[in-house]
């Protein structure tokens, strides 16, 4: 481990507030939200961050879904390994982010907008499912100047290992890009996370260009499924799916390709390009120590990362993936 270089881990996405809160079925229909899902709020929808702080228990924490993985990075690995970018609003939810993240030891270079506010994200638990409505507010704003500032290239030019969240390619696919490119020219670790249905689904050409590049991709079965399902492959094998994932042609064919996918209680699938499907049944978890599943994905990818980065085996890596996603499904929000 002591061999990790200082950040040697760059991770892209969106930074934003979480406000969690213990809800029912009348408050999701209130704002026409399913159970189980991540969307882009609408009009409709903005009301209920006010709705939460007010009328429910809400806690508020650090979130979006590469910060997320960010701090549980940082968590397993030495200090200075890891830095976040995005971009914050200039308010009292930033500085509710940057006193979190100090907490976890996590660098972060947020693009500060001074017109829009920084993202939220409401999370409705309700029994083992969570239903988050999202916001991006300034984090929409990200730029690719930002990124091409001398003192964050730097830092790019540093890492070894870079971690893009799926969700980014809402906001600037030509930061991500920058980074893949990067990556494939130094023959660096590009992995990317599918992060929600709806990316496949509605931002299939941005997902689409990025592909050549991810030497590893990160997903669960619902987003295993939208992929399929968008790309016509005509199969919900978990399998089959992310064995399509390994073979789709690479920009860098020093790496092989790896697809993770991981399904909740159900053993996570590994597929290599050219190679096995490996399955690795999970750390089993009793059912009364289920706090919150939010972030458990992200927790998964921060461990699966964090491995990569201190250079584990990949069974290794996916086995540090399972152990912090069960720490964290006890905890209430990514905690």
């Amino acid at each position: 481990m002591s061999g990790t270089k200082e950040y040697a881990l760059l991770c892209l996405e969106n930074p934003l507030l979480d406000i969690q809160a213990v809800g029912d079925d009348a408050l999701l229909a209130k704002y026409g939200l399913k159970p189980n899902d991540a969307i882009l709020s609408e009009e409709k929808h903005l009301p209920i961050y006010e709705d939460l702080l007010n009328n429910y228990n809400a806690k508020l924490i650090a979130g979006g879904g590469a910060q997320n993985t960010a701090r549980g990075a940082q968590y397993m690995l030495p200090p200075n390994s890891v830095v976040y970018l995005g971009g914050v609003g200039d308010d009292k939810y930033a500085a509710i982010l940057h006193d979190a993240v100090k907490q976890a030891g996590l660098r972060v270079e947020y693009r500060v907008d001074p017109k829009h506010p920084t993202g939220r994200c409401g999370v409705v638990i309700t029994g083992h499912n969570r239903s988050m409505a999202t916001d991006l507010g300034a984090a929409n704003h990200y730029d690719l100047d930002h990124l091409k500032k001398p003192e964050v290239w730097k830092l790019v030019e540093n890492a070894t290992h870079y971690f893009v969240g799926g969700y980014h390619l809402t906001v600037c696919p030509p930061a991500i890009m920058a980074l893949a490119e990067e990556a494939a020219k130094n023959n660096k670790v590009f992995v990317l996370s599918l992060s929600a249905p709806f990316i496949a689904q509605f931002f299939k050409d941005q997902l689409d260009a990025t592909a050549p590049y991810w030497d590893y991709v990160v997903g669960n079965e619902t987003e295993a499924l939208a992929y399929a399902e968008s790309h016509g492959l005509e199969t919900k094998d978990i399998k089959e799916i992310a064995k399509h994932l390994a073979a789709l042609p690479k920009a860098n064919t020093k790496r092989e390709r790896v697809a993770v996918i991981t399904q909740g209680t159900l053993p996570t699938i590994v597929a290599v390009n050219g190679g096995d499907v490996n399955e690795y049944p999970i750390h089993a978890i009793d059912k009364n120590e289920i706090n919150d599943t939010t972030g458990a994905g992200d927790a998964f990818a921060a461990g699966f990362v964090a491995g990569l980065v201190a250079g584990e085996p990949l069974a290794r890596c996916v086995d540090q993936g399972q152990w912090l996603a069960k720490l964290s499904i006890k905890e209430l929000g990514p905690s």
